[in-house]
This record gives structure tokens, sequence and C-alpha cells, in this order.
């Protein structure tokens, strides 16, 4: 392998390519960033945003946070922070001190540029579903385990949807490829299915070395060129109520050295891993969330923080999650208000406690990523696939998530609020008013193309029409969009020098036998 230090910048022209670019299945919306230029719906005044700060500051004041991570322990101790066994109190001038030193904004930079991405600001991003343990598709009719093949099939739609910007976790976690390894296999797919950004599981120090030399030999980076900005990210999980566990904390820590993207995303479940009131849900939620920020910070002050929400509600019947909620709508909004306070970008997402994609899946999703975009959200995880809050992923649910996303896409173009002459369009309606209707003018003829959004999958026949072509459903429809797109995919380019380096670190990986799997 060549040295890491010195590596040469290879050239990714056709000759030196192993795929090229797929097959356009559908008519879609171009690759872009959709820009959020609407005022964030704030439930809170400014009353209500003091007080929940002054909660989530004294969560971290009086009763502290469960650090189990040794390393990590010791460095609050040795910012001068309470360290009682594993309980850490910090002050408050040591969080905001910390989460001052974190920018308000930072990119992303993948092995494709053109697919760099920049987050906070006005930004808001979409990524795949991540993470679910099980996988259900029209063909099969039922919930099994995932497998690579599930794995690799979410992936390519990943890549092909111009809305999806940045690829998640594993989109369905590939139970057939063992724990030790899994890690290699999915991440070489992800390098060479996608040309996106990439997250790293922080599950221990091998997983996120392992990631992070995968994604700096993807991009023919030295290791200097690697640390110069981030180049993927990672995200973790607080073990709600008041944890942080051990392998988030040391790949959270190793990523903040090396300067790659940071989410913090507490689960706070109101009424059963936080308090019942949404207020005091999102006020444990932030100092679970804070504290990890002000880690980041003082170990590289300016390291590329996001600070994420999951705050919903349970069934208080059952116990079970649910999501799309106006509990989680209203949590979502409060988070909003408060990462703007704190100056973060934020992250959100896009779920449903549905079992199969239905109208439940998609009133419960539409209402989640709706109040992603009211809040102000910059990152949308499981935009696209997430069923059963959480445990399935789907590619029909999938495929009808990116329709909406694309509604959102279409919304914030400024195009639709523009209020220029040619908008008004005053002789227009003067021709339309003459004609007794406006189909057949010139001014509509002109935009008769452009001038609304045209879906993918919806169908906008009358019911004769729907009923003469088969009747077919939404999910009917968003399956055979599906597989026309894996049937038709086409990887992005890649050299092969570098795909051939990516194989062989993966080969020599296994052979060292991967990973502990003891945590």
């Amino acid at each position: 392998m060549a040295d890491a230090g010195t590596r040469r910048r290879r050239g990714g022209g056709r000759a030196g390519a192993v795929t090229r670019r797929g097959h356009a299945v559908i008519e879609q919306m171009p690759w872009s960033i959709p820009i959020n230029n609407d005022r964030p719906t704030e439930p809170l005044t400014e009353d209500g945003v003091q007080a929940i700060h002054e909660g989530a500051m004294r969560i971290l004041e009086e009763i502290g946070i469960a650090i189990y991570n040794d390393e990590a322990r010791a460095i609050f101790k040795e910012a001068g922070c309470i360290v009682d066994g594993d309980n850490v109190r910090m002050g408050r001038e040591f969080i905001m001190e910390m989460v001052a030193l974190s920018p308000s904004e930072w990119t992303i930079t993948p092995r494709n540029p053109d697919r760099k991405v920049t987050i906070g600001g006005k930004n808001m991003l979409f990524t795949n579903v991540s993470s679910p343990p099980n996988y259900w598709d029209l063909e099969l009719g039922r919930k099994i385990p995932g497998r690579r093949e599930h794995c690799q099939n979410l992936l390519k739609l990943s890549q092909y949807f111009n809305c999806i910007h940045v690829i998640g976790g594993y989109p369905v976690e590939p139970v057939d490829l063992h724990p030790s390894i899994r890690h290699l296999d999915v991440i070489f797919d992800k390098l060479t299915l996608t040309d996106k950004a990439i997250h790293g599981y922080s599950l221990g120090k091998e997983r996120i070395e392992d990631i992070m030399e995968m994604v700096r030999i993807a991009g023919g980076l030295t290791q200097e060129e690697f640390e110069e900005t981030p180049r993927m990210f990672t995200n973790i999980n607080s073990t709600s109520p008041l944890k942080h566990d051990i392998p988030m904390l040391d790949g959270w820590m190793r990523c903040a050295r090396r300067n790659q993207g940071l989410i913090v995303t507490p689960f706070t479940l109101a009424g059963a891993m936080a308090p019942v009131t949404m207020a005091g849900a999102v006020a444990q939620s932030l100092a679970e969330g804070l504290c990890a920020v002000a880690l980041a910070q003082y170990i590289r002050p300016g390291a590329a923080c996001m600070i994420g929400t999951f705050t919903s509600n349970v069934d208080m019947k059952s116990g079970a999650p649910a999501f799309g909620t106006p509990e989680y709508m209203r949590a979502t909004q409060m988070t909003g208000q408060l990462a703007r306070f704190y100056g973060l970008p934020m992250r959100a997402s896009g779920v449903c406690a549905a079992n199969v994609p239905d109208a439940q899946a998609t009133w419960e999703t539409s209402n989640s990523l709706w109040s992603a975009v009211n809040s102000g959200t910059n990152f949308v995880y499981h935009a696209a696939g997430w069923l059963e809050g959480g445990l399935i992923a789907s590619p029909e649910k999938f495929v009808m998530d990116c329709e909406i996303l694309q509604h959102i896409q279409k919304y914030f173009d400024p195009a639709i609020t523009a209020t220029g002459p040619d908008e008004i369009a005053l002789d227009a309606i003067r021709d339309g008013d003459a004609e007794g209707n406006f189909f057949g003018i010139a001014h509509t003829q002109e935009r008769y193309s452009t001038a609304f959004y045209q879906p993918f999958l919806s169908d906008w026949r009358n019911f004769e029409g729907w009923e003469l072509d088969g009747a077919v459903w939404t999910h009917e429809r968003a399956h055979r969009i599906f597989k026309e797109i894996i049937e038709n995919f086409e990887a992005p380019a890649l050299d092969i020098a570098i795909h051939e380096e990516l194989s062989d670190f993966v080969a020599r990986r296994k052979a060292e036998g991967g990973v502990p799997t003891d945590y």
C-alpha cells in the first residue's frame, strides 16, 4: 500500500473508472441543497427558551451525566468538572464557553466534490433510513432480518435519488455479516455504490479507525488532506436518561481529534426515558447533547458539531414509541429554538410508527418531515425508508418518502413566490379574460413544462383512467420503481487503483480478525 503521507491524487476519468453513472428510471428533480428561507415556527416565548436552558444547565450542574468512558471522564476532570465515580457534573460557564467554540456552519466533502454539503445556516439536507435490523418489501410480504443484498439495494436507492444528500448509517443492518467484519463490507459498499458523504458508526476504536481510513483511501487523500476538513461524520446517541456509553464516546473523541463531523442525538422518549412533559424531555435531551459538544470542543476547539433531537412520546397504553405525533412535532420545534439559542446546527428525523407503507406511514412521516422544515432543521436523518419505529427498512417506503422530499424541495423554490411583472402577469390576465381560460395563452405555453411540480409516483388521473390502467395502488407503483432502479443501477465512477486499494484494506482487516465484539 502506498505511503499514507505521500499518496498521489489519482485521476478519475472514464479510462480509470470501474463504473459509470446510472440510467434515469424516473424524471426526478436535479441535485440541489434546499434552502429554507421561511421563518421557523417558534412555540416558545423568550421566557420559555430561558426556562428550558435553565433546566438543561441545572441538570448538568446538580444531577450530572454518567460518563462510562474512562478517557472522557478524565478529560472532563482535567477541564475542572466534578467527577464522582462515573457521574460528571459540569458548570454552565464551562458548557457555554465550549459550545461557543462550535461552528454554526461546516461542510463535508466526500470523494465526489460535486456532492459537497454545507451543514448549518438555512441549508436542509436529507439522509436515508439508518440502522433497522429488519427488512420488508412488497414482494416478500413479510418482515425478515436484513441481509447485505437488502442493504446494497437501499444504498443504490440512496445514490439514485437526488433528494438524498448524505448517506446515513446502514440502511438496514445486514445480520448475515458477522459483527466483527460487518462495518468493512458495508463501508466498502457505501464507498463504491455511492459518492455522497457517509456516516460511520462510533462503536469502538477499531471500527471508527477502519472507517476513517477507508474514507481517506476512497478520496485518494493523504492523512493531512483527510484532516483538513470533514470528509465523513458520525452520530452518537446518549443512553437516556443521562448516560453516555464507552464505545460511542470513544468514536466521538477520535472523530473530533481528526476533524470529522460530529452529531449527538439523545433518544428521549417522554414518559419512558425522559419526563412525560415535553419541556422536561427537551431539557434533558439538551443536557445529554451539550455535554458531548463540550467534550469535543475541549479536545479540538472548533470541532464540527451538530445537536440532534429524537424527542417523542410513548403510547401510554403499551409503552411503544410513537412518532410523527403532535408532541413529536412540538418537541422538534422547541429544540430548533434552543439550537439557534446555542448557535448549533440541528438534526431531526423523518419517522413513523407504522408497520407497512400505508396511510399511517405517510401522515406520520409527513408530520415529522414538515416539523423539521418549520423548526429550521439542517439535517434530517431517516428521511426515506423508515417503518415500525425504526425496526424495519422498506424500499417501497423509501420511494414514497422521496416523493415527499421532492415536495419539500419544490416548496422552497423561490420561483413559486416571485413577484416580478412576469409573475403578477397582468397581460396574461387580460389575455385569459378574453379567451375565457388560460390554457392556450402565450404566458401559459411558455411555462407549460416547468410551471408546477411534476410527481414521479403520485397518480393524478381520474378514477376511470387509474382503473383502466390496472388500479395500481401507491405502494405497488413504488415497488415497480424500486425494482427498475435496481435493475438499471450503475455505480458512480471510482478509480480502479482506489477500488483495489479499498478491496485490499478490507481483505487485510478481515484476515486480522476484524474487531472485538464485546461492546
